[in-house]
């Protein structure tokens, strides 16, 4: 059987840590000045992926 390919688009986005997938948050690129400072505080840092879109994400990862 061949080797499955990793999506390139997941591999860029997602990082496999012991707690589950980590991932960066939108909306944190450029252009911030018109956003609300609450908003900016919200999708600050890195954050770990629901549990409910974790199989999707892992098989695009090939690891399931």
């Amino acid at each position: 059987m061949p080797k499955l390919k990793t999506k390139s688009s997941a591999k860029k986005r997602f990082i496999r840590t012991k707690g589950g997938l980590k991932f960066r948050r939108a909306n944190r690129g450029h252009i911030l000045t018109k956003h609300s400072t609450k908003k900016k505080r919200h999708v600050r840092g890195n954050s770990l992926l629901k549990a409910c879109d974790t199989n999707s994400v892992a098989r695009q990862l090939c690891e399931k």
